[in-house]
């Protein structure tokens, strides 16, 4: 039983427990009259100034879930179509077989084509692509 720790911290006073206790007595360490020596006030009040509080400084927060962001689709450039072979379906499981895209991600938000790039192959789009992409390929099957 000798080898315990020695407690170094010191107890938190209680207030208001007799003149022995060190904060005890007619005041109890809150100074004489009002507000701050009657009750306890909130961390947000800062007096009446209304105007100028923080609560009213803050933007309101309109709906729920302003702030989780939501997150669009994966999005993926013509030009890193080039890696199929031609002729193929560019679905979302091709495109996760030739690592284009993460599975997770492709699979949660989904798959967006966009034209930034050149195509050099034929391939038969099953994803949703922007407008610019289905012109490109509706020029390509023309010709």
């Amino acid at each position: 039983m000798t080898n315990l720790p020695k407690v170094v911290e010191n107890r938190k006073k209680r207030v208001g427990r007799g003149y022995g206790s060190g904060k005890g007595g007619h005041t109890v360490g809150r100074g004489q009259k009002g507000q701050k020596s009657r009750t306890k006030i909130g961390v947000l009040f800062e007096g009446v100034k209304v105007k100028k509080s923080l609560l009213k400084r803050l933007p309101f927060q309109r709906g729920k879930g302003k702030n989780k962001g939501g997150k669009g689709p994966v999005i993926v450039n013509v030009e890193a179509l080039n890696i199929l072979p031609a002729g193929s379906k560019v679905t979302i499981e091709t495109l996760i077989k030739a690592r284009i895209v993460d599975e997770k991600d492709a699979r949660a938000y989904g798959v967006k084509i966009l034209g930034n790039g050149k195509l050099e192959k034929k391939l038969i789009i099953e994803v949703p692509a922007s407008k610019s992409v289905l012109k490109f390929l509706e020029k390509s099957a023309k010709v």
